[in-house]
């Protein structure tokens, strides 16, 4: 079982703090900016959505360049390696991988200058995706998409910057040791309160 992060829809008000610092100490690190976790909201309830690292990891495993490896019981992806193809959001049961990118130094002014303006409106861009009707599909001349996704805040020794920065702890850490720790405890509480009410079973008759 790997790490992962899990979050409590009753405790989560939906204040987006953890995508804000998810965003926030990837940067300055140098990696992508975007968050690596979707605040999703309905009539009910509010909670983040993020990488489950899945022990099988369907994102590794159909990932052409192994960009996504496994690193110490989390699954993480190599940004430099990452070459845009979606397949492995697209092979992601739990929908915990987006794509952000960013052009080139230079590109900009040369995307403006040398693209024709019948291009530059008919194509779709990664800004206004709604001729696809999904994001993952969008494209950009001079933008290389770059695959992010959950990677436990690897860079911080404090654990995830979101887990931290949620101000009602909506947000905790599922750890292989602690889940087999509360597991034990539900077993012994549940050998002591078959034992007491046996106990008095036998008092009362």
């Amino acid at each position: 079982m790997n790490r992962f992060v899990i979050a409590d829809p009753k405790l989560c008000i939906g204040c987006d703090t953890c995508m804000a610092a998810c965003s926030t100490t990837h940067k300055t690190i140098g990696l992508q900016a975007h968050p690596r976790l979707t605040v999703t909201r309905n009539k009910d309830a509010t909670a983040p959505v993020l990488c489950r690292h899945c022990e099988d990891a369907p994102c590794a495993t159909v990932c052409p360049v192994n960009a996504i490896t496994h690193v110490n019981g989390s699954i993480h992806i190599n940004e430099s390696l990452c070459i845009g193809c979606t397949l492995c959001s697209i092979a992601c049961p739990f929908g915990a991988i987006t794509f952000s990118g960013s052009r080139g130094v230079g590109l900009a002014h040369a995307y403006d200058t040398y693209i024709p303006s019948n291009v530059r409106t008919s194509n779709p861009t990664t800004s206004s995706p709604s001729c696809f009707g999904n994001d993952i599909l969008a494209w950009e001349p001079g933008v290389k998409n770059i695959a992010v996704k959950c990677d436990l805040c690897a860079h911080l020794e404090g654990g995830p910057a979101c887990i931290e920065a949620c101000p009602t702890k909506a947000l905790f850490l599922v750890d292989p040791e602690n889940t087999l720790a509360m597991q034990k405890q539900k077993r012994d509480d549940a050998a002591n309160a078959g034992s007491l009410l046996t106990h008095m079973i036998l008092e009362e008759r």
